[in-house]
């Protein structure tokens, strides 16, 4: 990809990531995400395949951004309160949900999500101190990574709070359920 059309794809992820910030990620339309950007509609196609194309390049960056997060934290309390912090601040996860194919072969768009997706899932193993050569592991964090989503969910929603619990106690329990780091 030249410097040009990196730098076009780049403008577009940004416009695309107001829009959906401004109208919801599940309400982008790629033609306000065009006149955003400063594009004619036709010329998104030149860059996405589609909003469902868009929508998961978004995720992507998002999930860039999750796993440097998680790296970052000095132990699973800290990763699992990033990444809670972090979905919780965006809907593109949700948005990007809907937008994969329920059978592979998505295309590249696909591919990007999945390595992404991927590249978290071992940033919160690493965090967690659970090595991803055990099944075993690989399942629970699997399991942790669901639980995290599902957290922000009913964090974002007000649900959480609406049962009685707070954030930062179930973060404790799937710190005390999960953690093996030494």
């Amino acid at each position: 990809m030249g410097i040009s059309k990196a730098a076009s794809r780049s403008s577009i992820l940004d416009a695309a990531r107001r829009v959906a910030a401004r109208d919801g990620a599940r309400d982008l339309s790629l033609r306000a995400v065009a006149a955003e950007a400063g594009f004619a509609p036709a010329a998104l196609y030149g860059y996405f395949r589609g909003k469902d194309d868009l929508l998961l390049a978004l995720a992507a960056d998002d999930l860039s951004g999750l796993a440097r997060a998680m790296r970052e934290a000095d132990s699973l309390a800290g990763a699992a309160s990033a990444a809670l912090s972090l979905l919780g601040d965006t809907e593109t996860f949700a948005a990007a949900s809907a937008a994969l194919p329920r059978e592979g072969g998505g295309g590249d768009a696909e591919r990007l999500f999945n390595g992404r997706m991927i590249a978290a899932l071992r940033a919160l193993s690493e965090a967690g101190g659970l090595p991803s050569e055990s099944r075993e592991n690989q399942c629970d964090v699997v399991l942790l990574a669901a639980a995290l989503s599902g957290l922000a969910i009913l964090a974002r929603s007000g649900r959480l709070g609406a049962l009685g619990f707070t954030s930062a106690e179930i973060l404790a329990r799937l710190d005390s359920r999960f953690s093996r780091a030494s």
